[in-house]
């Protein structure tokens, strides 16, 4: 039958019935009934729900892998050095045009802003309620319990101390502290209670007295009536989500396997160390295990009536109840019969592939905890100047975001009820007094906060390229001092100062000299070495 045929005879009714062209499809995910989608039908939930559901969970989880995992609890405390380090300096950026200031005012009264704060927050008797901890540990805590629970939680209670010139404290409160609990009449999705518009008005949460054996619950609201904050609350999700969840949740399970392949290779080694001997011989086996033994040994069992099987057997049964390994007299060769052949062979673990997969599972957990390969692991085998410095550079985004999205609204919301206080106290002058800060709390409170520069793994290098950018005038002195997390007019007050000392001292003035070019072709072959 020809083609044509064929084509006619498909199309031609059957049984009086038109038979129908196949269902072409165009869609997105065309084949959901295939082997990569047939089974992958995950629900479609509110974000709010999906963090109900996993955050007891997720956050033990993590919790258990930050306090028992040397790799987790060391990544860890390089991301929080590299976000916080020593801790976020403050940056007073008022808005002066609001409240009548002129910038040479706004200039010297964010100066004094600046130097009023370390006074607080450099001391721990002053801004911890606890009095434990500075500011800048104090933001290395909250960081860290982000990362652990997905929150930040604080309370800003008032509470005045002999010897203490300030009222404010912090107190830093553990996530789950805060209740999970939902009440539709209340409007409250899990500990916290909105208001129609979905904003937080309180919190539900629970206080341990050290005189009780119980823990209270309680409810505090999120600000006063003056609309000073009493409860900081930070957290990064989806819309629709009230609270937050560990980061570090999808790689929960690429942890384990780490873990688990770790524990396994290690076993594999241990079993090919202890099991690393066999023996080829014609000859029974209980003449094989009497050659083994030594002569004072072959004696002891000839008086015990004990053959040398019942022996093996009492040795193995042995060390399955002690768990312990007994090499007897160390490196003794036993003299076997002729025709015996001893062969020793050496551990296969870990395999040729470990390494590869090891790093992959690595790369992964890099990768959520906003680290580079080299730095969690700080392994720089197939690293080069190159690699580093773009992979440096694209992971110091994710610092910048944490810093400005996670630690700065922490120490905002402290900053502001710090300059309020500090202002009604008369300590700072203010246009208006309190009436006129509080008139305009969001334009005197404007502030950012600076932490440690981004990594350089050549310093001449990027010297030159500020060089090269600062001739053509695409970059001002500010940005370059930014860019090496230094404040311009720090930079600039002290050089000045440094001027005065050296006519103070006769001294000549400094030299700056320009940065002799590298050739192109150094410059290249540099890149390509490891660092």
């Amino acid at each position: 039958m020809g083609m044509v045929a064929r084509v006619r005879d498909w199309f031609a009714p059957a049984r009086g019935r038109p038979i129908a062209p196949p269902n072409v499809r165009a869609d997105y995910m065309r084949g959901n009934r295939g082997v990569v989608f047939g089974g992958w039908r995950p629900a479609l939930r509110e974000p709010v729900d999906d963090v109900g559901a996993s955050w007891d969970l997720a956050a033990a989880r993590t919790i258990d892998l930050i306090q028992n995992s040397g790799w987790m609890a060391g990544a860890l405390d390089q991301a929080v050095a590299n976000t916080v380090g020593t801790g976020l300096r403050l940056k007073a950026m008022p808005e002066n045009d609001v409240f009548g200031m002129t910038n040479t005012e706004s200039e010297q009264w964010a100066q004094t802003v600046e130097q009023r704060w370390s006074l607080w927050a450099d001391r721990s008797y002053e801004c911890d309620i606890e009095g434990r901890r500075s500011f800048g540990l104090m933001q290395a805590a909250a960081f860290r319990s982000w990362f652990a629970t997905g929150e930040i939680w604080a309370e800003l209670p008032w509470r005045e101390r002999p010897g203490g010139r300030y009222g404010t404290k912090v107190r830093l409160v553990p996530s789950h502290r805060v209740l999970r609990r939902n009440d539709s009449m209340r409007r409250i999705v899990q500990g916290v209670r909105m208001n129609g518009d979905g904003m937080p008005v309180a919190y539900l949460t629970t206080r341990k007295d050290l005189l009780k054996s119980w823990t209270e619950e309680y409810e505090v609201l999120a600000r006063d009536a003056l609309g000073r904050t009493r409860v900081v609350h930070v957290y990064d999700g989806m819309p629709g989500q009230v609270r937050g969840i560990s980061p570090l949740t999808p790689a929960l399970q690429v942890a384990r396997q780490f873990d688990q392949l770790s524990d396994a290779t290690l076993t594999a080694a241990i079993l090919q160390t202890v099991f690393a001997a066999s023996i080829t011989s014609e000859e029974p086996t209980e003449e094989v295990l009497a050659g083994l033994l030594t002569p004072q040994e072959q004696a002891r069992l000839a008086a015990s009536g004990t053959s040398p099987w019942d022996a093996y057997i009492q040795a193995q049964s042995g060390w399955y109840d002690n768990a312990t390994i007994n090499l007897g007299i160390n490196g003794r060769i036993a003299h076997l019969f002729p025709g015996q052949k001893l062969e020793l062979h050496r551990a296969q673990h870990p395999h040729s592939d470990y390494r590869d997969f090891a790093a992959h599972l690595l790369r992964e957990l890099a990768r959520c905890m906003g680290l580079t390969y080299e730095s969690a692991t700080a392994d720089y085998t197939n690293a080069t100047y190159s690699s580093v410095r773009m992979a440096t550079g694209e992971i110091f985004q994710i610092t910048l975001y944490r810093r400005a999205h996670i630690v700065a609204p922490f120490c905002n919301a402290v900053y502001e009820a710090w300059l309020e206080e500090e202002i009604a106290r008369g300590g700072i002058p203010f246009p208006g007094g309190l009436e006129g800060f509080l008139a305009n709390r969001s334009a005197a409170s404007r502030a950012i906060w600076r932490g440690a520069p981004k990594p350089q793994a050549d310093d001449v290098k990027t010297a030159k390229a500020h060089e090269i950018w600062c001739r053509l005038g695409v970059m001002t002195d500010a940005s370059i001092a930014e860019d090496l997390g230094y404040d311009i007019e720090d930079v600039y007050a002290q050089r000045a100062r440094e001027m005065a000392m050296r006519k103070t001292y006769g001294l000549p003035e400094a030299q700056h000299q320009g940065i002799t070019a590298v050739p192109a072709s150094e410059d290249t072959a540099e890149d390509d070495q490891k660092p």
